[in-house]
């Protein structure tokens, strides 16, 4: 019997975004935990990584770390295929196109917490219309619009300011100069 060997090879960048990854599923699995009033409100934290690494290293690359967090979130969370799952997809999918824009915004007006804000924004807006498209066929799911929007703004801000003082931070600087 003859025995076949596949070799995968990977690439700095694999490596790059497997780790980032990591980072991105570490901090939803907390989010995950953590209890708030409202179901379906969380703060998004590993929204943060998403802004680092499109801010680092582009639309594609946030593109790939968002997805593959959301897969396997899903799957760590027992939630893979569930309602949950797909409005967590569909969030992501949302924060991306907005995002995919708002990069291509003026740099001096708009940077992380925009973006973030934006991307929160959107987030919610996809959440809700699948929630009235496939969940809850009744108009009556977007009188919770105000307090996932009260939601959005908080989190979104929160988030987006701890990305660009981390982006301001040393490991993210390019010289290595610690920037305050």
């Amino acid at each position: 019997m003859t025995r076949s060997v596949i070799k995968l090879v990977t690439t700095p960048e694999d490596h790059r975004i497997a780790r980032l990854t990591a980072a991105a599923i570490g901090l939803a699995v907390i989010d995950a935990a953590i209890p708030l009033p409202l179901p379906g409100v969380k703060p998004g934290l590993s929204n943060i990584v998403t802004l680092l690494v499109l801010a680092r290293y582009g639309w594609r690359t946030a593109a790939w770390v968002s997805g593959l967090r959301v897969v396997a979130g899903g799957i760590l969370l027992g939630q893979l295929l569930a309602p949950g799952f797909f409005m967590s997809l569909t969030g992501a999918l949302f924060s991306l196109l907005i995002l995919a824009a708002a990069v291509r915004l003026p740099k001096h007006w708009f940077g992380p917490v925009s973006w973030s804000i934006l991307a929160a924004f959107a987030h919610i807006g996809g959440q809700l219309a699948l929630a009235r498209l496939w969940l809850i066929p009744h108009n009556g799911v977007f009188y919770l619009t105000p307090f996932f929007a009260i939601a959005a703004l908080s989190f979104g801000a929160i988030n987006g300011l701890i990305a660009a003082r981390l982006l301001n931070g040393p490991s993210f600087t390019h010289s290595g100069e610690r920037h305050v």
